[in-house]
């Protein structure tokens, strides 16, 4: 029995890794049905950064999320290695990894220097605009935080064109995969009120991946 229950547990760690990506397609959603205000107000963006519910989308579901999104990638990389895509799936792969690795460092970021300084500013501390323009918002962070939103896409991309390779019958969630995720990192800078949706829709979309894509490898 011991051999058996051996035997049949990569499959199952497979199976149960594909599940990883629903889930943070759903914080993508949750973590976004509010966004902070701008910093041109600084005391609604003070207020706003220095609430539990700031906190918690940074450390539950921003910086969790980047975690599930590779857990996420490589169960379907575990899928996709004995098909003709293998090789662009551990591409897909080892770009979902560091791009998310790159990513998460900027919602650290944003969780652990923005609420001191809005807690300064709230409580009367002179020129925290000018510090958190310097450190939470200065020129390295931006220049992580875009570069790795645009790879993000191309990492979403690479691993979609290698679902959809793989057989006909998983096109439309290789399709799906990168459009959605460029969805939700553009209506993030373009159309706020739409990036909840989008992340709500990826949740769905990935969900019906990791039911549809055992039963079309079947490896198990």
């Amino acid at each position: 029995m011991a051999i058996v229950a051996t035997t049949h547990s990569p499959g199952r760690a497979r199976r149960i890794g594909l599940w990883a990506l629903p889930a943070y397609g759903a914080l993508l959603g949750l973590s976004t049905v509010t966004h902070q205000p701008s910093v041109d107000d600084f005391d609604a963006y003070a207020r706003y950064v220095t609430t539990d519910v700031f906190l918690a989308s940074h450390l539950g579901a921003s910086i969790f999320g980047a975690a599930l999104a590779i857990l996420g990638a490589f169960a379907v990389s575990a899928f996709l290695a004995g098909g003709r895509a293998a090789r662009v799936a551990v591409a897909g792969v080892v770009l979902t990894t560091v791009t998310n690795v790159f990513m998460a460092s900027t919602f650290g970021s944003a969780a652990f220097v923005q609420p001191g300084l809005g807690r300064a500013h709230l409580a009367g501390v002179e020129g925290m605009p000018a510090i958190n323009a310097d450190t939470a918002y200065g020129p390295a962070f931006f220049a992580v935080a875009l570069t790795s939103t645009v790879f993000l896409i191309v990492a979403a991309v690479v691993l979609g064109v290698a679902i959809a390779r793989t057989d006909r019958r998983l096109r439309w969630y290789g399709i799906g995969y990168p459009a959605l995720m460029a969805a939700f990192a553009f209506s993030g800078f373009f159309l706020q009120p739409a990036q909840a949706s989008a992340g709500f829709a990826f949740a769905v979309l990935t969900a019906g991946l990791a039911v549809r894509l055992p039963q079309v490898i079947g490896h198990d």
